[in-house]
């Protein structure tokens, strides 16, 4: 007997359709990579690959700092967020702009532009849904990305894009 429909409409990704980013951008990454070939084929072009995506990461770290800073109501929510953006930033070989320890609001008069902190909305579900677009646009980016480069590097962007994907939800329909 099948369960009755939810009596509320859901939008945006559902929790299936998440579980099956990750599998399906590994069976992707599968044909990526060459270990037979030379050594130094594709590599400026994966290094340029992950240098954007590192510098995609500090600056999505920028836009949580800059909402936390105008928004400080969100900061128990955004923090854990990104943090996990800076791990990203690392894990790419950034995160020199970016630091798990640094406050937002420090960070934000340091490194953010004035037109970064003026963009964020006057209310939280704005700011929110602002933080959501950038999370989404960077994660389809990414899994773009995953055919024109390396196996390694497709894998880690592959698990980065579905990071993203979670946060998305998180951002738009979770009470995290």
């Amino acid at each position: 007997m099948p369960f009755p429909p939810s009596p509320r409409a859901r939008s945006g990704p559902r929790r299936r359709s998440l579980l099956a980013v990750a599998p399906a951008a590994l069976a992707l990454t599968g044909c990526t990579g060459d270990p037979g070939g030379p050594a130094g084929d594709g590599q400026p072009a994966a290094d340029r690959a992950r240098a954007r995506a590192a510098r995609d990461s500090e600056a999505l770290v920028e836009r949580y700092d800059a909402v936390i800073a105008a928004r400080p109501g969100l900061a128990g929510r955004l923090r854990p967020l990104r943090e996990e953006v800076v791990r990203h930033a690392r894990a790419l070989g950034g995160g020199r702009k970016a630091s798990p320890s640094a406050s937002p609001s420090a960070s934000v008069s340091a490194s953010a532009s004035p037109s970064a902190s003026a963009a964020v909305p006057d209310n939280d579900k704005d700011a929110l849904a602002g933080l959501a677009t950038a999370e989404k646009e960077l994660a389809d980016r990414r899994a773009k990305a995953l055919g024109g480069v390396p196996g390694e590097l497709a894998r880690l962007l592959a698990s980065v894009a579905a990071a993203g994907a979670v946060h998305v939800y998180l951002l738009t329909e979770g009470d995290a």
